[in-house]
């Protein structure tokens, strides 16, 4: 149950951070979305009528009786904190007691509700509703009774209107309408169990329906994005054995399988930390280290997380919009993201359905590239001789134009791409042991730049001078020491790139070439190796490794839901 609202004390005021909660028609919405979520809605319907700058959102909430609606609109009134101390222990969204201020000073304000509590134990009295109007101060001028469900109205008409030149510097009604319907979104995701209906004006908008997780609200706002392209994971970290991470926490991760779901610009990083989306670029990074080497280049991944700690591990008192925040343990949270990431991406028994749609099977296969398209070597015979233990859960059945290995699963059958499933294996590979081994005979490379010198040293090589424009090269890594083409290899990463494009360019260079046959053991070898692996879905490049096809489609398929009769036409 909400408390009731009173006025803050003066010293508390000047302890808060202070500003313009009012600067558009999409804030209007987020400050009220937010006390209906405060007040413990499960659904809320938002009407916005840009053109005649009003707002009305309902809540089915506790809702205020009347002496809570006579100060609701009063300077710095809230029900959500008392003193100073509760600075430090902030479980609402909302806790300034500006916003409904703000709104009476900035339009023509009323609000008409009425508490939950009218319809416990009997019949509902619809007159235990209140309906009051605000002047510009805030402070009641009219206040009627009116009847209404238990919750809250509130609507703002003329926004603006004493402040012409404010709407002249807001955006276009078009982007002001998209930039309500993107706050909407976020606040969504954060709340999955609440239901949105939006109209602009009388006609209907969009609906957000109710969830179990932020799963299944991701669909609903990215069309092009099916449930089966998510990957959710719930981390309870309350025990967790180190004890620099935050107690009570929890991290709810929600992501995009990366070979197929990712975007053209990094605008799906969304963190949340206690119900409210917020800005953190230092987590931002860690999504992209938890992603790397799994996407295609200058792609990037669709990720949501929701980071729930205690109160006193975040300071929201530091910008009157929220989003910018001060939350302890940083360090520890990006690692436990990157950690938390990965264990999402890695291949569990519950994560073996990768069902995409068999309508998409012809053209996957048609876009199957030519065999001998790698400039790699032949198999090495290290170790994909050894067999694979015996309780594996994947089966070889056959090889496919001495490209593709037919795999069959619990729920269906997979088609894996055999070089870049073990381009996959020798990139983890060689992350988790990057060795340098000494050449029986050194390697003499010739005419390198000064650049292409400083990039091969950058990476752990080393160079000895012989003569003019000529280097010797004693030591390589593990991988490119048998190879006849080291030489070229070295070149190749001369050219620029990090450590681990480096590690990605021998690992595909030193995979099984495409149009090498493999014998049964081999393949199982290989597809048991893969299936170890911490990102199996994609090579470090981006490409998808394997195309899944489900019992289910295959049942639909061959219609073994008819009946015999049927079948025979009978």
């Amino acid at each position: 149950m909400v408390q009731g609202i009173t006025a803050l004390p003066q010293d508390v005021v000047h302890w808060i951070a202070a500003g313009e909660v009012i600067d558009s028609l999409a804030a209007v919405v987020r400050e009220l979305a937010e006390n209906a979520l405060d007040a413990g809605a499960t659904r809320i319907a938002i009407a916005v009528w840009v053109e005649q700058w009003r707002v009305r959102v309902a809540d089915n909430g506790e809702g205020m009786g009347l002496a809570d609606l006579t100060q609701a609109a009063a300077a710095h009134s809230t029900s959500k904190i008392r003193d100073r101390q509760d600075l430090w222990q902030i479980t609402s969204l909302g806790f300034r007691g500006e916003a409904l201020h703000s709104l009476a000073q900035l339009s023509q304000l009323q609000i008409a509700s009425r508490p939950a509590e009218s319809l416990a134990g009997g019949a509902a009295d619809p007159t235990e509703g209140w309906l009051a109007t605000y002047d510009g101060q805030g402070e009641v001028t009219q206040v009627a009774p009116c009847a209404i469900a238990p919750g809250t109205i509130v609507t703002a008409d003329s926004i603006f209107a004493n402040l012409p030149q404010r709407r002249q510097g807001l955006p276009a009604p078009a982007q002001q309408l998209r930039a309500i319907q993107v706050m909407i979104q976020q606040l969504a995701l954060c709340h999955p169990h609440v239901t949105w209906q939006v109209q602009q004006g009388d006609r209907d908008w969009f609906t957000l329906f109710p969830g179990a997780s932020a799963r299944h609200l991701v669909p609903q706002i990215l069309r092009t994005v099916q449930l089966g392209d998510l990957q959710e994971l719930h981390l309870d970290l309350t025990a967790h054995p180190d004890a620099q991470t935050p107690l009570p926490a929890a991290l709810d991760v929600v992501l995009g399988l990366p070979d197929r779901c990712h975007r053209g610009r990094p605008d799906w990083l969304k963190i949340a930390v206690n119900g409210r989306l917020v800005q953190v670029p230092a987590l931002e990074q860690a999504i992209l280290a938890g992603f790397r080497r799994t996407l295609p280049r200058d792609r990037f991944p669709v990720c949501f997380l929701h980071l729930r700690v205690a109160p006193a591990q975040v300071d929201w008192n530091r910008h009157p919009a929220k989003t910018e925040i001060y939350l302890h343990h940083l360090a520890q949270w990006q690692v436990t993201i990157e950690q938390a990431i990965a264990q999402a991406l890695k291949l569990r028994p519950e994560s073996l359905p990768l069902a995409l749609q068999t309508e998409h099977l012809g053209a996957v296969l048609k876009a199957a590239e030519a065999p001998a398209t790698y400039r790699v070597a032949d198999l090495q015979p290290t170790p994909m001789g050894t067999a694979p233990p015996p309780n594996n859960t994947l089966k070889v059945l056959a090889q496919v134009h001495q490209t593709y290995i037919l795999v069959e699963h619990p729920t269906g059958i997979w088609l894996v791409e055999q070089h870049i499933a073990h381009e996959r294996v020798l990139y983890e590979e060689l992350r988790d042991r990057w060795q340098w081994v000494p050449l029986a005979s050194p390697l003499i490379l010739t005419a390198l730049t000064t650049a292409q010198c400083e990039q091969l040293q950058a990476l752990g090589l080393e160079l000895e001078p012989f003569g003019a424009q000529t280097w010797v090269v004693r030591s390589v890594p593990t991988l490119l020491a048998d190879r006849d083409d080291c030489a070229d290899a070295l070149l190749e990463l001369s050219w620029g790139g990090d450590l681990a494009s480096a590690q990605a360019a021998i690992a595909c260079r030193s995979a099984i070439r495409n149009g090498t046959p493999l014998t049964q053991p081999e393949m199982q070898t290989l597809i048991h190796r893969w299936q170890q692996t911490r990102n199996f879905r994609t090579c470090p490049h981006g490409r998808p490794i394997c195309l899944s096809l489900e019992e289910s489609s295959l049942s639909r398929f061959f219609r073994r839901h008819w009946m015999i009769g049927k079948s025979h036409g009978i």
